[in-house]
């Protein structure tokens, strides 16, 4: 069993101090994550601080220093209320918008990045939530082939790309064999959840893996186990909505 780590939500606007403290904490562990960042934020939830120039460079040297730099779609706005084929939740910047939209989208984001010198490889759609033409817009706008998203006990291929399944939203124990992502926003982060978080690595820190250490090139098509995990968790969300 290996643990991945996440962080979504990292842009110009950010909470620095919570996200200066994870990055302490991380660094601390030597455990290296996967940053998700929105190039071009305009939701108003991710407004914390005023904006700062220096957080591309800053972005620059968490990926110097083996930091995995991700996509996170373009403007972190949810405008539909489709959950696309990953339903996590009914809201989406993705998922049931038209194709020369979502290409658009992708085209803006990806080369932002690009441009202050970054090069994601992996896209993290906003809330979980995308759809095929996501796919579609990805491959024709951008050189990413890897999604963080979706449930399963390890990576697989499928429409062409690697899926590396993203399970937790907080570190937890977990007795099951695969790769397993821990997803955090550290603005949303008390005290307490550092705390939580900390006496976990302190246990757990030799479990922990890099999304740059992955191995990719023999990933298989999704195993039978890994698609009834899906297809349970996906019924239990359906009940509990």
């Amino acid at each position: 069993m290996t643990y991945l780590f996440r962080l979504d939500d990292a842009c110009e606007t950010m909470k620095w101090e919570r996200w200066l403290k994870m990055e302490a904490l991380l660094d601390k562990y030597n455990i290296k994550p996967l940053v998700a960042i929105i190039p071009n934020n305009e939701d108003p939830g991710q407004m914390y601080d005023p904006p700062r120039d220096a957080f591309w460079e800053w972005a620059k040297k968490l990926k110097e220093k083996g930091w995995e730099i991700g996509l996170h779609g373009n403007n972190h706005v949810f405008q539909t209320k489709e959950g696309g084929i990953n339903p996590i939740h009914n809201r989406s910047e993705f998922a049931g918008v038209p194709l020369a939209e979502q290409e658009d989208k992708i085209r803006k984001g990806y080369t932002k990045l690009k441009k202050k010198g970054l090069s994601p490889k992996i896209f993290v759609a906003p809330g979980h939530t995308f759809d095929l033409n996501t796919l579609k817009a990805l491959k024709s706008q951008s050189d990413i082939s890897i999604i963080s998203d979706t449930m399963g006990l390890k990576p697989y291929k499928k429409h062409n790309f690697i899926f590396i399944p993203q399970q937790l939203g907080h570190a937890r124990p977990v007795s099951l064999p695969g790769v397993f992502t821990m997803c955090y926003h550290p603005q949303g982060m008390n005290d307490k959840a550092f705390y939580n978080l900390e006496q976990f690595l302190i246990k757990n820190k030799n479990k922990f893996s890099s999304f740059q250490d992955l191995n990719l090139n023999k990933v298989k098509p999704k195993s039978i186990t890994s698609r009834l995990l899906s297809f349970a968790y996906f019924q239990y969300r359906k009940r509990i909505k």
